[in-house]
């Protein structure tokens, strides 16, 4: 059970010191929920006015079986509620009622009654004991009925009422309808003229009444196996509600008597396991409060990243140019454009959280996933516990090991490694299946934070996806730059031991890379002599692509003739130009061993790093790309 001692440590110690800006934690006794209309009252419970609001949400006072309360079960909030709850004559307007009202009035007038009472809690329990709620609410057009029937549907004239905007429809036989009594209402209470704190759901002194007086009805006690206090109040339900205020999956749930969640090893819950009340509640609010503002999210996957004391950590789904950009280091070189560059900037982007985060503090990475959706049981995917410098250095050598020059748009360019999602697109295309995109990210994770290594499927999938240029669609160029980048960066951090650089090497003489150079060269011509004669169409490299990884020997035949009526059409224009690309493409042929060259066996991603190196190294050379034909005029006679 560390995560929940990790979870309760941070809430101790975040709790009243949140970052600015940053959502406050939830005090424990409390739920979020969505609120969808507004009452407000004056000190003595009398109605003052109301509104719909957008669906927003809302702390409010709550018990362990209300956070829990699903289908029939009746189980009333403390003090906010739905309407069915809150308003003694909805019967009268035709809603269903079987006792909601009677378990709303008794727990707050017992609440009222005690010595942890506030003046709030008796404004709402006077003015719900009037039995006017439904009434006043219609009154003031905030509910719509008819015929003294609150409606399920709106089939009039004119715009939908707001609060049927807000109601989620459910299917009731042969139409969907729509029951304002689901509507939950929460209070404004405005005790005394000038009052600051008139939201009951940001007073912090009604918070701390309703804690005071639920923690007092607590009566079973017993070992916390978190802490190990001997004479902790027990839980006897957690929460739920983690990834968002309809998440039903709980963690932690012992309530199967008829099952096999405990039965068979254990006569009751509490053998399996006993948590403290404080514990649970404050682990659950810290982990739902982690989740709502530095989590990974997809769907109902959730990985979390946190420091134990609140500090700034890395986001380990974020690409190289996001975590560069996250701390404006002074001295910072700017934009990343060779690999010298890009690892002093990201030393220095990562010296940002060191300078903030002690190098002995704890860092907690935590995946989360449901199979039954927002029901039933949630499982830990996913769970490691590090220091901060081991973290940061984990951070650091993945980015360093997956760099490579990146292509992501026109105007995005950066030397760095990919975020996972980027890399599972790469491999499976933008519309990947949700749970394949759940999985490969889970087999990511622990090559960033464990330092495992990559997956070889995966980097097998990106080369071929990138082989495969003629795949992608005519405006889907920088999608296809995109996958190129990324299959690089994998490929060479899979093979850490061969050194890959960034920039050309001219000395590195392997098969597939040398065949790589040869297409970037055979590319730069053919698309030189088209652009010349204003062509623009895909050159038989970019066409011949996935067939030369295949088959590289005969297909670079192909390729090679092709080039003679284009070199034709240079030689009269650009002849210098082809000249010196005619050399290179000589000095390339020179450096295989004939065996290599006339082989067919299949080419690997090594041949995409010898491609994409040798195509910036063209593009960056003296004598032009076809960018810069593009910006200067050209005569017609020889370079």
């Amino acid at each position: 059970m560390s995560w929940l001692l990790k979870l309760f440590e941070t809430y101790e110690r975040c709790a009243g010191h949140e970052p600015d800006g940053a959502q406050k934690l939830m005090p424990i006794c409390h739920t979020p929920q969505q609120a969808h209309l507004e009452i407000a009252l004056d000190g003595a419970g009398n109605f003052k006015r109301a509104q719909v609001i957008s669906s927003v949400e809302t702390f409010i006072p709550a018990t362990e079986k209300s956070t829990s309360r699903s289908g029939s079960l009746v189980a009333a909030h403390a003090l906010a509620d739905k309407v069915q709850y809150v308003a003694k004559d909805y019967p009268a307007f035709g809603g269903k009622e079987k006792g909601h009202f009677a378990n709303f009035l008794a727990q707050l007038e017992e609440w009222c009654e005690s010595d942890s009472t506030h003046p709030k809690a008796r404004a709402v329990l006077a003015y719900v004991k009037k039995g006017t709620v439904v009434h006043d609410l219609v009154a003031h057009q905030v509910l719509v009925a008819r015929d003294g029937l609150l409606l399920t549907s709106w089939d009039g004239d004119g715009v939908e009422p707001l609060v049927f905007k807000q109601l989620i429809a459910k299917d009731d036989g042969n139409e969907k309808t729509k029951d304002q009594g689901g509507a939950l209402i929460r209070w404004v209470v405005e005790v005394a003229p000038g009052d600051p704190a008139t939201d009951t759901w940001t007073d912090a002194s009604l918070h701390a009444s309703w804690i005071r007086f639920y923690s007092n009805q607590q009566t079973r006690r017993g070992t916390c196996a978190v802490t190990g206090s001997l004479a902790s109040l027990l839980a006897s339900k957690h929460p739920k509600r983690l990834r968002n205020p309809g998440d039903g999956a709980k963690l932690l749930s012992s309530n199967d008597t008829g099952g096999y969640t405990f039965l068979g090893r254990f006569q009751n819950a509490d053998q399996a396991l006993s948590v403290g009340f404080d514990v649970t509640q404050k682990a659950h609010n810290a982990l739902r409060w982690l989740i709502g503002r530095q989590s990974y999210r997809n769907g109902d996957q959730c990985i979390v990243c946190w420091s134990i004391g609140g500090e700034a950590v890395p986001d380990p789904f974020m690409d190289s140019w996001g975590l560069m950009n996250a701390f404006n280091v002074p001295g910072d070189p700017g934009f990343a454009d060779t690999a010298q560059v890009f690892a002093l900037r990201l030393r220095r982007s990562l010296a940002g959280y060191s300078s903030k985060l002690d190098p002995g503090s704890d860092i907690v990475v935590m995946g989360l996933d449901s199979t039954s959706g927002m029901k039933g049981r949630m499982a830990i995917t996913y769970y490691r516990e590090l220091k901060g410098s081991e973290f940061l250095g984990r951070i650091e050598a993945w980015h360093t090991k997956v760099a490579w020059h990146q292509n992501f748009g026109k105007d995005s360019h950066f030397v760095g490694a990919p975020s996972p999602r980027d890399i599972v697109e790469a491999a499976f295309g933008r519309r990947v299946d949700d749970r394949l995109l759940k999985a490969t990210i889970e087999r990511l994770l622990p090559c960033i934070v464990d330092g495992q290594g990559i997956p070889h499927d995966l980097v097998v999938a990106t080369s071929r996806r990138a082989s495969n240029r003629s795949g992608f669609k005519s405006g889907e160029r920088w999608v296809w730059e995109k996958c190129l980048g990324i299959a690089c960066a994998l490929f060479k951090g899979y093979h850490t031991e061969r050194d890959y650089q960034m920039a050309l090497e001219p000395n590195r003489t392997t098969r597939d890379y040398l065949y790589g150079r040869l297409l970037a060269i055979a590319e730069d011509i053919e698309s030189r002599a088209l652009f010349v004669a204003k062509e623009t169409r895909d050159t038989n490299a970019a066409r011949l692509m996935q067939r030369f990884a295949d088959h590289p020997f005969s297909t670079w035949k192909t390729i090679e003739l092709s080039l003679v009526s284009y070199r034709a059409r240079l030689r009269s224009k650009r002849g210098a130009w082809l000249f010196g690309r005619e050399q290179l493409l000589d000095e390339v042929m020179s450096l295989f061993n004939v065996e290599d060259y006339t082989s067919e066996v299949p080419l690997s991603g090594e041949f995409l790093l010898g491609y994409h190196c040798q195509r910036r190294d063209l593009a960056s050379s003296k004598t032009g790309s076809i960018e810069a034909d593009a910006n200067t005029p050209q005569p017609d006679s020889d370079e």
